[in-house]
């Protein structure tokens, strides 16, 4: 017997555990991580702590590069945005031509497999990815331009000349991604001079054209695009949450307190008046508020409320109850149950109805009903530079909008971009 042999046989095995580990560790983490960024319990600090836990991984994948993409290959067989997203690193890393189309053309099969490219983008330094961008730019491929502009936006840079060519060009504009995330881009960018674009897709039958038309009319100064915002507060759809997001930090009180009531005239919109009522932030509605936290299908979800306009938090001051055994958590253990989707509120905390009722009756005087607050304090800048600092990352998110909106001229932070901290290996 040949024990030379058989102890490569067993190294080689050895490393393929190890790096398989590697990269399921690594996209498992990913995944963890791109729900953390819209949750509302997640800090700055325990997002880098998650980041560095995921670089950890890509830079061990790096020691072995061969034996790493060999790994990475059969993971893409899984067809995962988490297993794309390693893979995309890895690749681009290599910068080898061939492992870099796989990864790309991987990325390319579906929305959620080109988050997972597009986040990968985002993670690497400039010098790796510049290039690539520019090249998927002039692409002939229009689905390589979408990537092009979706990782602009995430990164938050400006593609250049080349963005008015495609607002012009009619192959772009019937690509219904392509044209939505440029008018996006738009927007997040500030790029006021592109303000002819967002009015010519403002009339658009397609809705997430027009959508994002009007919400980038918005954020580039015109307050009067907002109105263009209203249908789709009222139609129930991922749309309607980020037209409320910055739609009633435009109106003015009255106008919002006018929309909100056109709102509650339909039970179905329960949770999109009690989001709208966060974002207005008028101290008036939390008398409601209260009201609606004894209705357990959206307690925690009012109680959240609460805390953004008043800056009241639950569990700091006590006024929180451990969750009833009488409550539905999902997803359940049940086999026979199809529905595995999480509950929305999942990590937020119960409120204590009477607990909470009584706080308000003793410090409610302290807020003036007609004047927007958001977490307890008067909107301005440097309270939100604060929150954008600090805070969580639900909290995060709306103090960027909110510091957007405030200042025409700076582009609209992103939350969820990965911590400059981390050691991102070039």
């Amino acid at each position: 017997m040949n024990t030379n042999n058989a102890f490569q046989t067993d190294n080689v095995d050895v490393f393929q555990d190890i790096f398989e580990q590697y990269v399921t560790d690594g996209a498992f983490l990913w995944l963890l991580r791109s729900n953390a960024v819209k949750q509302p319990h997640y800090s700055v600090a325990e997002l880098a702590e998650l980041e560095q836990r995921i670089d950890n991984n890509l830079n061990a994948l790096m020691t072995s590069l061969d034996k790493a993409w060999d790994v990475c290959l059969e993971a893409l067989e899984l067809e995962q945005a988490g297993e794309v997203f390693v893979a995309s690193v890895t690749a681009f890393r290599s910068r080898d031509i061939d492992k870099i189309k796989i990864a790309v053309d991987a990325g390319l099969t579906s929305q959620e497999n080109l988050k997972g490219l597009v986040s990968a983008l985002a993670w690497l330094p400039g010098k790796l990815v510049h290039s690539w961008v520019q090249k998927f730019l002039n692409s002939k491929d229009l689905d390589h331009k979408y990537l092009a502009i979706a990782v602009c936006s995430a990164r938050r840079e400006d593609p250049g000349d080349i963005l008015p060519s495609i607002l012009q060009r009619e192959d772009c504009l019937a690509h219904i991604d392509l044209h939505a995330s440029t008018l996006r881009l738009i927007g997040e960018l500030k790029l006021a001079n592109l303000h002819w674009a967002l009015k010519n897709a403002s009339t658009s039958d397609e809705p997430e054209i027009c959508f994002w038309a009007s919400w980038s009319s918005v954020l580039i100064g015109d307050n009067n695009a907002v109105t263009q915002l209203y249908d789709f507060v009222c139609t129930p759809g991922e749309l309607q949450s980020r037209a409320i997001q910055i739609a009633f930090r435009v109106l003015s009180v009255e106008q919002g307190r006018h929309w909100i009531s056109t709102l509650a005239g339909n039970p179905e919109h329960s949770r999109a008046v009690i989001e709208a009522i966060a974002v207005l932030g008028d101290p008036h509605a939390v008398p409601w508020l209260i009201d609606k936290m004894r209705n357990m299908d959206v307690a925690r979800f009012a109680a959240e409320a609460f805390t953004t306009i008043t800056g009241i938090e639950l569990e700091r001051y006590h006024l929180s109850v451990e969750a009833s055994d009488e409550i539905e958590v999902l997803p359940d253990d049940n086999p026979d149950n199809e529905d595995v989707s999480m509950d929305d509120d999942e990590h937020l905390p119960y409120p204590d109805v009477d607990k909470i009722a009584y706080t308000w009756k003793k410090y409610g005087s302290r807020y003036n009903a007609g004047q927007r607050y958001f977490l307890g304090k008067i909107i301005t800048g440097p309270a939100l530079e604060l929150v954008l600092m600090n805070g969580l990352q639900r909290q995060r998110a709306a103090a960027a909008l909110e510091l957007a909106l405030l200042n025409r001229a700076v582009p609209c932070f992103n939350v969820k971009a990965v911590s400059s901290g981390i050691n991102r290996q070039g």
